[in-house]
């Protein structure tokens, strides 16, 4: 008995994999001697100046990361793409829109995670920037 796998098989495999979203922590080494103390001190002014400086607010971005990737009508587009593909392949029209839409859905996480890693990265820069001129070595 042989399986048989529609054409849009491959494609369903490939949306499957999964994705991943690691925001880049900073690390920060006293390297004029600074206390744990003072360095706690300092990182708060760095963290409190980077908001203000950037107006990025890393809590929000954490939060808004975590919630539903919606808009941008990655979904739909996907979906209409998979339709047309999923016909000229032989009447799998249905089949191709769920993969489409499924395609779209990733293409949209990933959009978000491109925002998300943008603001995250330059809220990070403005850190390092404020912690280096205090003489710590930040990478």
């Amino acid at each position: 008995m042989r399986t048989r796998f529609s054409p849009m098989a491959g494609v369903l495999v490939a949306i499957l994999l999964p994705l991943s979203l690691e925001a880049q922590q900073l690390i920060i080494y006293p390297a004029k001697g600074q206390s744990s103390q003072q360095q706690q001190r300092d990182e708060g002014h760095c963290y409190s100046w980077a908001k203000q400086s950037t107006g990025i607010d890393p809590v929000a971005v954490g939060q808004a990361a975590q919630g539903p990737a919606v808009g941008g009508g990655e979904r739909v587009r996907g979906a209409v793409g998979g339709a047309i593909v999923g016909e000229a392949l032989g009447d799998h029209g249905g089949e191709g829109a769920l993969i489409g839409s499924m395609a779209g859905g990733a293409r949209a996480r990933r959009n978000k995670a491109a925002r998300t890693d943008s603001a995250m990265g330059t809220y990070n820069r403005a850190v390092a920037a404020c912690m280096e001129s205090r003489g710590y070595t930040v990478k």
